[in-house]
């Protein structure tokens, strides 16, 4: 009876972890502090925009961390961030011309690491 107990809690415990696991796969999970995640900020409107550069970034793997690009790429003046988790990728659009070194310094400042920036 005891080893049945037994087999039952270890199987509870795996089905657990497979559950949480795979939340984490598909970035729903909490991997970084989800649960401290920035509220989704609104949409930032920019006047005229005069370029698009795309940023490849690393680390990213749930909406937590989405949240703290995106917030990171809307705290540069004239520039504003969509990023698209499953791409790994930010979005950059711009009302001035904003570096390659300003962007990267914004994104990897709140921890990621970018792997590059192309213009579109």
């Amino acid at each position: 009876m005891t080893d049945f107990i037994i087999i039952a809690i270890v199987a509870a415990l795996i089905v657990v972890g497979i559950l949480s696991g795979k939340k984490h796969f598909k970035g729903e999970g909490g991997c970084c502090g989800g649960s401290n995640a920035p509220e989704p900020i609104p949409e930032k409107k920019l006047g005229n925009v005069i370029g698009t550069k795309i940023v490849l970034v690393d680390g990213m793997t749930c909406e937590h961390c989405k949240n703290w690009v995106e917030k990171s790429i809307n705290n540069i003046d004239g520039a504003a961030g969509k990023v698209n988790l499953k791409k790994s990728e930010a979005v950059v659009l711009m009302e001035r011309e904003v570096s390659d070194a300003e962007i990267r310094a914004a994104i990897e400042n709140a921890g990621y690491k970018v792997r590059e920036i192309r213009c579109k």
